[in-house]
This record gives C-alpha cells, sequence and structure tokens, in this order.
C-alpha cells in the first residue's frame, strides 16, 4: 500500500487524519491474528508510586508479563497515550516529543520470536506499504550470561531483511528491563534481548555523529519505528539470569514516528497530528521573526501545549508538586518560546489549543468539553505573566549576578534568556562572571532534583515491595470501610503509595470527624486481624458491575476484568499485586486527613 493509497482510505469526513487510518489498521491486523485490545489506562497511573505519568504501553501489563494471567488471554494488544517528562528537554528537535502514542502487542507465554518478527514485518511492509528496502533492524550482540540473538538475525534474513541491513549492538541498546542492562536488574526482575526496527530516509550522514552511520547514529538518518522485546529471562538471588517457563514478546511503536516514515520525512511535526498546530502557530508570528531557532521553538510550543492539555484532561492542575510541576513547566516553557518569537501568549494560545483537540476529537479530546481545559492553561499563563513582571522588577533594582539571575528564575520563573534579553536592552550586559554563576547554580539544583526523585521518572512497576504491595491490598478495605460509612457518596479519585505510607483521595461532601476515622481505623484493623483471605475472579464487566465490585471511575475496563476479593467484605476491579491474606498487612494506622478540594478528601495512612 503506497502512501497514496494509504491516505485515500481514509473515510470521508476525516480525510486528512492519517493518524485515524493508523490506528485503525493496527488494531484490525492485531485482531485478526487473535489478538484482544487492551484499553488504554490514565495518563496518571494508578497506585504506582515509582513514576509520574504512564510511559509506554506496556506498564499496565507487568504483573501478566511476570505471570499473572490476563482476563483478555494470552494474545493482547493496544493503543496507549504517553507521556515522558524526561524528553522535555530534547523538545525541538525533528523527533522527540513528550506526549505521544504507543502501539503495541504481546504475547503472554504464547508465539515468540518467529511469528512476532514475520507480523510486525507483515505489518510495516504488508499493510502499511513501507519499502523493505528501507528498513534496517538491530539484534542482541550477546553477553557472557546470554547469547548472541542469532535466532532473530536468521529469522530476519529469510524474512528478505539482507545481511548488510542487520546491526549487532549490546546490553546498553538492545536489552530490556525496567532497570535497564542485565548487571543493574535486582533479583525478581525480568528482562530479555530485543530486535528493533529503523526506517532510512536516504538523508546524508552528519560526520559529526561519527564517521560511519549506522541505525543508533543520531545524525537523523534513521528513526526508530518499532521494538520487539523477548522477556524471557528472570534475575535469581545469585544475580545470576534464568529462563523464565513462560517466554513473552513485548512490542511497543510510536504512532507519531511511523507516520514520519510514511510520510518518508524524518519530522515528526509534519505529520497530521502536529502540522496543523504548526500552522496555526506561524499565523501569529510577526513578519520579522527570522530567529534560527524558529522551528525549534515552535516545535516546543506545538509539543508543550499538546502535553498540557492532555495533562488537564486528566484532572490536573498546575502546581509546584510533582505531575503539576510538570504541567506548570510545560506551560510556561511554552510561554517562554512564544515571548522569544514575539508571540502574545493570551492571544495565541486558545487558537492553538483549539487545534490540538479538533485533530484528537472522537480519539481523545472532545470539542464540547475543551472550554475549562483551554482556560486552565490561560489562566496559568496569566499568572505567569504577572510573577515574571513581578521579577522584572526585581531585575530593575537588584545588583545583577548570576545567583540573582538563579533565583529569579527559580522562583519567579524568569527565564534566563529573557532576563538576558530584558538587560540588553537596558544596557546591561550579563558578563561572563555573572553566566558562569547562573549556570553552577543551576548545576546544583539539577543535581538536587536528580537526587530526590530517583525513580519518579521510570516507566513500569519499578516498586513492588512487600510493604506497597501491604498497602496496596490496604487501600481496598480503606475504601469499603469509608463506604460502609458514607455510603455511595464515596468515590474513589486516585491513590498514591510508597514504602513508607498510603495515599487515598475520595469525593464526600464533608470532612470525616476524628470519631468517624477511628471508626473506620478500628474497621479496617479488625479485618486485618479476621485473617481474609484475598482472591481474585476474572469475570465479565458487566457481572462484576452487579455484585457490586468498586471501581475507580477514570479507568477504562474492558469485556472481561478481574476482580479481587477480600474474604467476604470488599470485591473491586483491580489488576493487583495484593497479599493473600489481610493478616499479611500487619496494622493500620491514619495519620492525616486533609480537604484539598471542594468536596474532596485526602488520607494518609500507614
Amino acid at each position: 500500500m503506497s502512501l497514496t493509497h494509504f491516505k485515500s482510505c481514509l473515510p470521508a469526513c476525516r480525510q486528512t487524519r492519517s493518524a485515524d487510518r493508523l490506528r485503525k489498521l493496527f488494531a484490525d491486523f492485531w485482531r485478526k491474528k487473535n489478538h484482544k485490545e487492551v484499553l488504554p489506562i490514565s495518563l496518571v497511573p494508578k497506585d504506582d508510586p515509582t513514576t509520574l505519568f504512564t510511559s509506554s504501553g506496556m506498564q499496565p501489563l507487568i504483573p501478566y508479563l511476570m505471570g499473572e494471567p490476563h482476563p483478555l488471554g494470552k494474545r493482547l494488544y493496544n493503543i496507549q497515550p504517553c507521556f515522558r517528562s524526561q524528553d522535555i528537554e530534547y523538545v525541538g528537535d525533528n523527533r522527540h516529543t513528550t506526549f505521544f502514542e504507543m502501539v503495541g502487542n504481546w504475547s503472554l507465554g504464547d508465539y515468540f520470536k518467529e511469528e512476532q518478527l514475520e507480523w510486525c514485518l507483515e505489518f510495516f511492509t504488508g499493510v502499511l506499504g513501507l519499502p523493505k528496502k528501507k528498513l534496517f533492524v538491530t539484534v542482541f550482540a550477546g553477553t557472557k550470561e546470554v547469547p548472541r540473538d542469532e535466532e532473530s538475525a536468521a529469522i530476519w534474513k529469510k524474512l528478505g531483511i539482507s545481511k548488510e541491513r542487520i546491526f549487532y549492538y549490546g546490553a546498553e541498546k538492545n536489552w530490556w528491563s525496567r532497570s535497564g542492562t542485565p548487571d543493574k536488574m535486582p533479583p525478581g526482575e525480568i528482562g530479555g534481548p530485543d530486535s528493533e526496527m529503523f526506517y532510512d530516509f536516504g538523508t546524508s550522514h552528519n560526520p559529526s555523529f561519527g564517521k560511519v552511520c549506522h541505525p543508533n547514529c543520531d545524525c537523523g538518518r534513521f528513526l526508530e519505528i518499532g521494538n520487539s522485546v523477548f522477556i524471557q529471562y528472570k534475575k535469581k538471588e545469585n544475580g545470576q539470569l534464568e529462563e523464565l517457563p513462560q517466554k513473552n514478546v513485548d512490542f511497543g511503536g510510536g504512532l507519531e514516528r511511523i507516520l514520519a516514515a510514511l510520510n518518508n520525512d524524518p519530522h515528526v511535526f509534519k505529520s497530521d497530528v502536529f502540522l496543523p498546530v504548526v500552522e496555526v502557530i506561524k499565523r501569529f508570528l510577526d513578519n520579522d521573526s527570522k530567529k534560527e531557532e524558529l522551528d525549534s521553538f515552535i516545535q516546543v510550543i506545538a509539543d508543550h501545549l499538546k502535553g498540557a492539555l492532555f495533562m488537564i484532561k486528566e484532572g490536573i492542575q498546575p502546581n509546584n508538586k510533582l505531575q503539576g510541576y510538570v504541567l506548570r513547566r510545560l506551560i510556561r516553557r511554552s510561554v517562554v518560546k512564544m515571548m522569544q518569537l514575539n508571540i502574545v501568549p493570551l492571544k495565541s494560545t486558545p487558537a492553538i489549543c483549539q487545534k490540538i483537540v479538533e485533530i484528537y476529537s472522537g480519539t481523545y479530546l472532545e470539542i464540547n468539553n475543551s472550554h475549562t481545559i483551554i482556560s486552565t492553561i490561560t489562566k496559568e499563563i496569566d499568572d505567569f505573566l504577572r510573577t515574571i513582571d513581578k521579577a522584572t522588577k526585581l531585575l530593575q533594582t537588584q545588583l545583577i549576578t548570576g545567583k540573582l539571575l538563579f533565583y529569579l528564575h527559580q522562583s519567579y520563573g524568569l527565564p534566563f534568556e529573557i532576563a538576558q534579553e530584558l538587560l540588553h536592552q537596558w544596557g546591561k550586559p550579563i558578563g561572563e562572571k555573572e553566566k558562569k554563576q547562573f549556570d553552577e547554580e543551576q548545576r546544583k539544583h539539577q543535581e538536587l532534583s536528580r537526587t530526590t526523585s530517583v525513580g519518579m521518572f521510570k516507566g513500569g512497576l519499578a516498586n513492588q515491595s512487600e510493604q506497597t504491595i501491604k498497602y496496596h491490598t490496604a487501600t481496598h478495605l480503606l475504601h469499603q470501610a469509608l463506604k460502609d460509612m458514607f455510603g455511595n457518596e464515596v468515590r474513589q479519585e486516585g491513590s498514591n503509595i510508597t514504602a513508607e505510607r498510603l495515599r487515598f483521595d475520595f469525593q464526600l461532601s464533608k470532612k470525616p470527624t476524628d470519631d468517624e476515622i477511628k471508626k473506620i481505623e478500628d474497621t479496617i484493623n479488625q479485618k486485618i486481624k479476621g485473617n481474609l483471605p484475598v482472591y481474585f475472579k476474572v469475570m465479565p464487566k458487566d457481572e462484576a458491575f452487579k455484585i457490586g465490585a468498586a471501581s475507580f471511575f477514570k479507568e477504562k475496563y474492558g469485556d472481561q476484568v478481574k476482580v479481587y476479593f477480600i474474604g467476604n467484605y470488599s470485591k473491586e476491579f483491580c489488576g493487583g499485586p495484593h497479599v493473600k491474606n489481610t493478616s499479611e498487612i500487619g496494622s493500620f494506622k491514619i495519620i492525616k486527613v486533609k480537604k484539598i478540594g471542594s468536596n474532596l478528601m485526602r488520607i494518609y495512612a500507614k
């Protein structure tokens, strides 16, 4: 199928949306291979304290890759909206984005390398029509413990990928585990070698990236469009790897990158999920905008406002903590780029955001609900502009030092570039000393941030410690105890669990009294001492609702669901993990209750 044919197959009412067609072709292909759809989870994962956002399609599937049976069977696929905060600083080139969609398929102990690689190639060449000669692949070069993946290489050759287009790389490039390379995997961790597919755009090699071009070169000639991970190993207590009884396939591919390959253009911002937004931004440029960074700045604005829209849709509000901090950072960075391009933020932002909503209308965002989301962004922009105005006044009255510039940047959000530009206009150019001071202060802050947020930006359930599993099970007891006390008015809004404590957010019209909290705590401890068994059943979703199983309203559920029971006391939609008996929890103590919004309460317990 050529790209022209690909676009011509679009529904008449959505002729310009090749992303819609790609999603449909991917879903149809895997359904024909007897795969069941796993519905996308929230951009903010439930009960996962190790990551701020859902950053890959496999993130909700970790328990099943480790051997737990999935309600839908052994063959799965999905299309998952994702966000990677660690890529914020890289946005502005031709391929990095923070928000993206990941298409994926999985085999949970069913088929393995031969079927996966054959079907993967069939999809890219037979369904999408990508020329086979444009595809390069990589395979695992091997370690002392894990052999060189000659099997995958042989399969690729049999499928028509010539020897000169097959490259071997070590564990840094062609090994997957949540912890990284095999030597970094803790006991109990699963992982395995992978085989990646790259599209060759045929552009000239830039020697500054090395003498020889290859698939993992950063010069821009190659773009990774898919990765098949063969999860077949588990780390033992003695540090060695052992073969898993269940060998899994985990495939993931970036939808925006696949669109770039279909366009035969390495620029993901020229695909139809970005180009209309870029065109709207360009309408607000003045005629004198000739900055070298023009395209880069526009791409930052388009990406960051898209990410902000999707975060607010999930209920996140701009603030200085966790997801709210990332949201605030996205909005403020987009404003800075607008200011550097002489674009008026409050005038341009509604139109830019409305175009993003139009692109994803009917898929993830709804036009009739967009006003509240966009108004949240414009309010944050207005607040930020007022803050910058205050910082500017301090800049005019204080002795200019690198420490002052960093203080204004950190406390008021005044970007260094804007301060530099203002001081230049006032005839007070920043000297080399002040630049160096600012860089040193920023380096110290970044190092502190890395230290205090270890693990927060990783994908996957990196923390399944015994204590977090206990707390996770305890939230089920807490949820039911709250319903016992206040009835069906109680609705779970979210939770956050670490090894030190659990946090549970819920809807309630009034803050619980001390006596009510004591009764709830006593009820939970009574159930813990009751040695209640904890087990699950897989059942049709409608049946689960009929028996009164509690659900998380922000989650989407498939036709078959997993319901966890705690004796005859609690039943709730959940994927796990849990203790096997309530006695394992030990004890339960509510340490703080506070009101965090209109009819929204938060309980901290341990």
